[in-house]
């Protein structure tokens, strides 16, 4: 602990676990007296040639002084931190204040020396990398906007942390030594850095996980039956293709092996490194299992034990004890609670899970936060007959239980750039981080598409997950989701009826879709449907009930070469008659047709017909096409490739139900157009009246006040005019008096309002008086107010200049806690409160998101002219848009505001209302250093 003397107490929120390059944990905290043994020790392991390039000559030992200079810190001038595994330094970093001068100083001094040291055995494991975001964050929190560092020109390996860290920097050479400055603030390119390293990193470590060359199952049953016991059992009979062992402390003395698998009482008595341990004992000897595992090496671990969070407060804190030592191994855990993991390559074949059939391999990626959910998804993609019929694989499958560590985050990053998956289907129940998920789905989702069905949508979060606060309805969070690219659907049978097709075919060109048949009844259904999600079908082409398989290879090859048509749907029911196909037939004359045009998709309607559905999906293998090491290693941001297309003929989906083909195909329809607009996503404009630093100022010494407030008419008129924004003004209208000297002051015609809370933009209810030309129709009008509602002091009258006439509309900005800052719109009134016709983008909306907005709402044509009115000024709703979303971007200070109602007319708009609240930012760990979430 620190001394009295220190300055600052111990800075705990600077304490971050981070998942490095290799894909194993550490932990960075602050350095402290009680470190003293620990800095001696980790020292002694650092070679002499580290030592000499951090301390530019031969440094052997170091002295008490040292010591003592290292380990006080007063956290503000001088700060250092650690980088931890199993509680022993394995790198340090510190910075030190300096002047103009270069020697040591205080604030308001902006710089600051930094110096970082690596034990030798971790050096190339990215651990530099890290504590460079995190004591950069550090210094940025103290007031230093500037970092120096002196390295010997032979030191390439520190030059190059720094150069490579995005940074803008100064580079000079003097006396034999290379000395870096460069600016802390983060910048586009720092930021894109880091983010690529997160990605590679956390992909790392879930493939550490997926792909183990050693599995050992703790909790292996002597007898048959339990469920350490099965899962060993899955293992084997999935032809594991790495070394497996058993464990249990109660083997027997002697015992060698289970059932041919070696076994052992413990894992310290395996000879062989493991890479992945299986724990499946009960919650109270898990501890002791884990300790093992970090103390023989093992990489991570599945937990399958329950009695976690799940069971309530106590299981809770056990859980974060679980993560705790875990990760001060540098392991990462799925689970607890979890059903397991499984991975179909035939390089691994890894059955780590309840599941006691292994799937068959296929493209298909699929994560379940439940075990009860994952095995329902298992079987429907595997079974064939009934449902969505046909066989699909999947290339891996993560369950992962109460989430305590490894999230759908992070399995996201690894499906990211994995070639054997090419859609990834995810059941979720909470999401921990929507901020981040949707920055890493809008970056997956250009590279393969992302299906995404959440649970427990209309009630609370599982027990066993621990998720921070939003405030945003599910609606909204939804409409998040889809604007980052994820393919959102609201059941599992949905889900897997996308993730058919999306799996088996190519996407659509576009919404028009040619439908044929052996039968008009399910034809004309298929139109309804199209219609209904709206697709544009052309009639459908009805074969008769005697149309031969030969007629269904003409009519699907005529509607493929058709370029007025982007997907066609077939439409069959049994048939009886010595012309009716058999379903063999039937399917392979629809695959030869299909062939002739790869890149429009093909689905099938079929009633009754199972066997069509079987012999539609035994066109060809799911096997992966690519194999993980076949392929160099390509920059994380850069997408991967799409698969390649296999030879043989593409697989056909079959549906039971003309509405379930539809809704897919309308799901791809969707997601191959936001691809397109994804390829050129906009720009945030600039605007040159914005005058940003003066918002700045105004809103510094708004904040003096107080933590949190919302602003006066007067200060939010100020503040808004400074992005362009006019309010019109309003005055107060205590009495009929001066509500004539307030419309004296404006100017007639005006409008008279109440705006106590119930009735507040709530015209409807008769709170507003319009086009008061002169002084006799105000008293007039203030008169009926009051003798409606109340005495002046509830209606509270204001008076307000006359707008021209539009159409009214409401622009909102807020700043939630988990999802970060976001725009909303819709129109104004209780028409669009109650059918919920608000559209909502994540802040810095760009010109074509703010163009979209305004066209997405249900109530869009009362914009363009509907039924003969003037269309009105969207371009100036737009500019209204941006440049809102751009204040709030700029100033996360800024945590709401509403401008109600903005009055859209012909020529220009009217900002009639708005309220603006201040408040610190919440914090922005997107922003930030890289850090795993603590639940």
């Amino acid at each position: 602990m620190q001394t009295a003397s220190d300055r600052h107490e111990y800075p705990a929120h600077w304490e971050a676990d981070v998942v490095l390059r290799d894909g194993g944990t550490a932990r960075i905290r602050p350095i402290t007296v009680d470190d003293a043994e620990r800095l001696v020790s980790f020292y002694e392991q650092v070679s002499d040639e580290s030592k000499y390039y951090r301390f530019f000559a031969p440094y052997p030992r170091l002295s008490a002084k040292d010591v003592r200079r290292f380990t006080h810190h007063d956290f503000v001038d001088r700060v250092g931190l650690a980088a931890t595994v199993g509680g022993e330094f394995i790198a340090t970093v510190r910075y030190d204040r300096i002047g103009d001068d270069g020697m040591p100083a205080s604030a308001p001094a902006d710089e600051a020396e930094v110096a970082f040291l690596v034990q030798d055995a971790h050096q190339g494991r990215g651990v530099a990398s890290a504590l460079l975001e995190h004591i950069a964050a550090v210094a940025r929190e103290r007031g230093i906007r500037r970092f120096a560092a002196e390295v010997l020109p032979a030191n390439s390996k520190m030059i190059k942390v720094f150069t490579d860290a995005g940074y803008q920097q100064k580079r000079s050479f003097e006396d034999g030594v290379v000395r870096l400055e460069f600016d802390l603030e983060p910048t586009d390119q720092s930021l894109a850095v880091q983010r690529a390293r997160e990605q590679r990193a956390e992909a790392r470590s879930v493939q550490r996980l997926l792909a183990p060359g050693s599995v050992a199952v703790i909790g292996a049953g002597r007898t048959p039956g339990g469920v350490g016991r099965g899962i060993l059992d899955n293992l084997r009979e999935a032809g594991y293709t790495g070394r497996l062992y058993a464990v249990n402390s109660g083997f027997p003395e002697g015992q060698t092996e289970l059932d041919g698998v070696p076994a052992h009482r413990s894992v310290r008595e395996i000879a062989e490194p493991v890479d992945l341990a299986v724990v499946a004992v009960p919650a109270e000897r898990v501890p002791e299992a884990v300790a093992e595992c970090g103390e023989h090496g093992v990489q991570g671990l599945v937990v399958i034990a329950a009695g976690y969070a799940e069971s309530g407060p106590d299981g809770r804190e056990r859980q974060r004890e679980l993560v705790r030592q875990a990760r001060s191994y540098g392991m990462r855990i799925i689970g607890p609670n979890a059903f397991g993991i499984i991975n179909t390559s035939p390089r691994v074949r890894l059955n780590a899970s309840l599941a006691p059939e292994m799937p068959r391999p296929g493209r298909i990626g699929l994560f379940a936060q439940s075990g009860a959910i994952g095995i329902a998804l298992l079987s429907r993609l595997h079974r064939r007959g009934g449902g969505v019929t046909g066989v699909t694989g999947v290339s891996t499958f993560v369950s992962s239980g109460n989430r305590a560590d490894v999230s759908g985050n992070d399995v996201l990053q690894y499906w990211y750039d994995d070639p054997d998956t090419d859609v990834v289907l995810m059941y979720l129940e909470t999401i921990g981080n929507p901020r981040k998920f949707a920055r890493i789905a809008r970056r997956t989702a250009v590279a393969k598409p992302l299906v995404v069905v959440q649970g427990a949508r209309h009630g609370g979060a599982p027990q066993g997950h621990a998720v921070r606060a939003t405030r945003l309805p599910h609606a909204t969070v939804s409409a998040l989701l889809r604007q980052a690219g994820v393919i959102r659907v609201d059941t599992i049978t949905e889900l897997v009826d996308a993730g058919l097709l999306l799996a088996r075919q190519p996407l659509p060109a576009g919404p028009r879709v040619a439908i044929l048949g052996n039968s008009e009844s399910l034809g004309l259904l298929t139109y309804d449907a199209c219609l209904a999600e709206g697709l544009r079908p052309q009639s459908p082409l009805d074969l008769t009930t005697a149309a031969s398989a030969e007629d269904f290879h003409r009519a699907l090859t005529a509607a493929l070469a058709d370029g007025s048509c982007d997907a066609v749907v077939v439409t069959a029911i049994p048939a009886l008659g010595e012309t009716s196909p058999d379903d063999a037939t039937l399917a392979e004359a629809l695959r030869s047709a299909a062939a002739s045009a790869p890149a429009k998709p093909v689905l099938v309607v079929h009633v009754e017909l199972g066997g069509l559905a079987e012999a539609l999906s035994a066109a060809a293998s799911t096997s992966p096409q690519a194999q993980r090491g076949d392929q160099p290693p390509r920059p994380a941001h850069q997408p991967p490739a799409p698969a390649e297309v296999p030879d043989e003929a593409r697989l056909i989906p079959a549906y039971p139900a003309a509405e379930r083909a539809v809704r897919a195909l309308a799901q791809a329809v969707k997601y191959a157009q936001w691809k397109r607009e994804a390829a050129e996503p906009g720009k945030v404009p600039e605007y040159d009246d914005i005058d940003e630093k003066g918002a700045a100022v105004l809103i510094d010494g708004l904040l003096a006040r107080g933590q949190g407030l919302t602003l006066g008419s007067d200060e939010t008129c100020d503040l808004l005019m400074r992005y362009g924004i006019r309010v019109h003004r309003s005055l107060p209208a205590a009495t009929p008096e001066a509500a004539v000297e307030a419309a004296r002051a404006i100017g007639y015609p005006v409008a008279l309002k109440a705006t106590a809370p119930h009735l507040r933009h709530r015209a409807d209810l008769g709170g507003v008086r319009l086009d008061l030309a002169d002084e006799e129709q105000l008293r007039r009008a203030y008169s009926e107010l009051t003798g409606l509602f109340g005495p002046p002091q509830e209606l509270r009258p204001t008076v307000q200049a006359m707008a021209p006439r539009g159409v009214d509309t409401v622009v909102r900005a807020v700043i939630d806690p988990a999802a970060g800052a976001v725009l909303s719109f819709g129109l104004a009134g209780a028409a669009s409160q109650l059918l919920d016709d608000t559209v909502h983008r994540l802040i810095p909306v760009t010109d074509r998101e703010a163009t979209s907005l305004v066209r997405s709402i249900r109530t869009a044509p009362l914009l363009f002219g509907w039924r003969g009115s003037a269309p009105v000024d969207t371009p100036a709703l737009e500019e209204l848009m941006l440049r809102l979303s751009r204040l709030v971007h700029d100033h996360p200070e800024v945590v709401a505001v509403t401008l109600e109602p903005v009055v859209v007319a012909p020529q220009g708009l009217s900002v009639l209302g708005a309220t603006v609240r201040l408040a610190p930012p919440p914090a922005r760990d997107d922003l930030g250093p890289r850090t795993l979430p603590v639940y």
